[in-house]
């Protein structure tokens, strides 16, 4: 499973990412520009120990993550989609996308691909959730759907 956080802003968040996807086997790409630098005390400090075990790939663009993933299906996550993100049946090369922390994916990266476009069930008057938790919620829904791979 792949995945993408286009443009994040808070180290501790992509910290944390990084962290679950080191666990889960996942890989993680990261679109650049980044709202802090990789070399973030709070971005290290959140993956812990783990940062030998991510598989990670940086990105100038939202094009040449398409360029580098495609034929793999993509999902991109936002609260703006109808379609809850546990109605899919997930496959385990399926590419997952989440936007900024304060903005979300933006309109040139989701035209066009609203069958493609999931959420996460919340209440009316909840904006959202934190990106890390976002990620979390919708990783182990596709995970455990594909049965854990490699994981026990």
């Amino acid at each position: 499973m792949h995945i993408v956080l286009y443009q994040p802003e808070i180290p501790g968040n992509t910290g944390n990412i990084a962290r679950l996807c080191a666990a889960t086997g996942c890989t993680l790409h990261l679109v650049h520009p980044l709202g802090f630098s990789v070399d973030d005390r709070h971005l290290k400090r959140a993956g812990l120990d783990y940062w030998h075990l991510l598989s990670i790939h940086h990105h100038e663009d939202f094009a040449s993550v398409e360029r580098m993933l495609q034929p793999r299906r993509f999902f991109f996550n936002t609260t703006k989609a109808h379609k809850a993100h546990s109605s899919i049946q997930y496959e385990a090369e399926d590419v997952l996308v989440f936007g900024r922390e304060t903005a979300g994916l933006p309109t040139e990266v989701v035209a066009g691909k609203e069958e493609q476009c999931l959420r996460i069930p919340m209440i009316p008057d909840a904006r959202s959730l934190n990106l890390s938790n976002a990620v979390a919620v919708v990783v182990y829904e596709a995970l455990r759907q594909i049965g854990y791979p490699e994981m026990k």
